[in-house]
């Protein structure tokens, strides 16, 4: 199997691993980014970004992932299509498989795989995805002030999302499965004490209506049988995040769902030369601006440890 050697590799193309790619490489250290399943990412299959500094008029993702892309380009860094499929992170240098056919060794890796949202998985969410039906209340809530939205899902994060829709929304809908949340009590206790936040317990998605946007939600209620149609301009789906992070799960320290664990104020994770950064590790934020100073974080810890070590 081919093998190909080199100081610093990034995996992953989103705001983290192209911003690792622009330090590293204004640095001279000739990074190495492979882009990984989505190009991108999740950046890709978001329209409107509104809240990302430098931009007054906003961006569409897609394009400002080509802009990352382009500018971690003309600093030198060298960038490839391809998956990282296996690592071993036993010896120094470490080493990573790329689509299972080839091996590179590096002096330092930054992992900037993120996070992938998860879904129903029912069609018409796929359909309308993007046309008002969104896994970011936070990044696209602000698109449907003043209508009525629904939310799904039973933890923390959709409880926060629910919340803060109801600020800008008229009513916000929320779906929960059984007959109560699974949030924390004071952010149920928001939830409840909201008054344009209504709660529709023992209840799933049936389907999005809508031909080409989201006109309104049918429900079942799970108790009674019954269906209930809902008419909301947004759909969003707040059932929780997946680190992509299984191929590092028998070398790196992570949480009980997956994120990787880092040194408190650093990239570093337990092994040395190994930094993390963006929404493999980042559960809390999530957003496009903090995985961008992630990236850069990580780029300047591998940098000092490249240096440390004498490359």
């Amino acid at each position: 199997m081919e093998t190909e050697k080199v100081d610093i590799l990034i995996i992953g193309s989103g705001p983290a691993g192209y911003t690792a790619a622009i330090y590293a490489a204004r640095a001279n250290m000739k990074p190495l980014l492979y882009q990984g399943i989505q190009p991108g990412g999740q950046l890709t299959i978001t329209t409107e970004v509104e809240n990302y500094p430098g931009f007054p008029e906003g961006i569409q993702g897609p394009e400002m992932m080509v802009n990352f892309e382009k500018q971690a380009a003309r600093m030198g860094t060298d960038i490839r299509y391809g998956l990282a499929t296996k690592v071993d992170f036993s010896s120094y240098p470490h080493k990573v498989w790329i689509d299972d056919e080839k091996i590179i060794e590096a002096g330092a890796v930054i992992i900037s795989t993120g996070a992938s949202a998860k879904w129903l998985g029912i069609p018409s969410e796929e359909r309308l995805n993007g046309f008002g039906v969104s896994a970011c209340a936070v990044c696209d809530g602000f698109f449907f002030k003043g209508k009525d939205v629904a939310i799904v899902g039973a933890g923390d994060t959709a409880a926060e999302e629910a919340h803060y829709l109801s600020k800008m929304c008229t009513t916000v809908h929320m779906i929960v499965r059984k007959d109560q949340m699974r949030a924390s009590k004071v952010m149920q206790d928001r939830v409840l004490n909201t008054p344009n936040i209504i709660v529709h317990f023992n209840s799933e998605t049936d389907e999005i209506l809508g031909d080409k946007k989201v006109e309104g939600v049918r429900i079942k209620n799970n108790k009674t049988n019954t269906m209930e149609e809902i008419p909301v301009s947004a759909f969003f789906v707040a059932i929780g995040h997946t680190p992509n992070s299984g191929i590092f799960k028998d070398y790196l320290k992570m949480d009980e769902t997956g994120y990787i664990l880092t040194e408190p104020g650093t990239t570093k994770t337990n092994i040395e030369g190994v930094f993390a950064s963006g929404d493999v590790q980042d559960k809390n934020y999530r957003q496009a601006v903090t995985a961008a100073g992630s990236g850069c974080m990580a780029a300047l810890d591998a940098e000092r440890f490249l240096t440390a070590k004498g490359h």
